[in-house]
């Protein structure tokens, strides 16, 4: 089995309910979920690291530099990058464009969820199960894994009148 490291980007997977707003937000602390979402699911292998925490939709260049440069540097060929569903198809076409060397030789697979762990009837477990497995046994270069589906960073895209990723 390929060694694997977690890159948490944000998104709704981590976001949790904000009783002043009564939005969504992430945790004031600047925790993520995925460390209890590998927990439940009795996967100790992964390394976890935190890249940023921030809505895929206020995405800008500088923040996929950092992602790119955080697949670059990371050493497991193997890598899942959560992220947010909104902007998720540009940051895997963004990846696949510009890693090169080492990095374009990596495995890397982005997921999320539509509904927040936190809520306790979120997706997100189940993508975050298929992107690590993906991540493991998928030739190199940038993937997303959503619903129970695996797409090439081409063909990544959120159908939001449905409310899921299709091809």
């Amino acid at each position: 089995m390929k060694d694997l490291r977690i890159l948490v980007t944000g998104g709704t997977i981590d976001k949790v309910h904000d009783t002043r707003t009564e939005g969504l937000s992430f945790s004031p602390d600047g925790a993520t979920h995925i460390p209890e979402m590998l927990r439940i699911g009795r996967c100790h292998f992964p390394a976890v690291q935190i890249v940023l925490l921030k809505d895929s939709l206020y995405f800008d260049d500088a923040d996929r530099k950092a992602i790119a440069d955080a697949v670059a540097n990371a050493e497991e060929e193997a890598l899942v990058i959560t992220h947010g569903t909104g902007t998720m198809g540009d940051t895997a076409r963004y990846l696949a464009d510009t890693l090169t060397g080492a990095a374009a030789e990596k495995t890397v697979v982005l997921t999320g969820a539509m509904r927040p762990f936190s809520l306790y009837t979120s997706d997100g477990e189940f993508n975050l199960g298929g992107a690590i497995t993906a991540a493991q046994i998928l030739p190199a270069g940038v993937w997303g894994v959503m619903n129970g589906r695996v797409f090439a960073a081409e063909a990544l895209k959120k159908d939001v009148e449905q409310g899921r990723f299709d091809t």
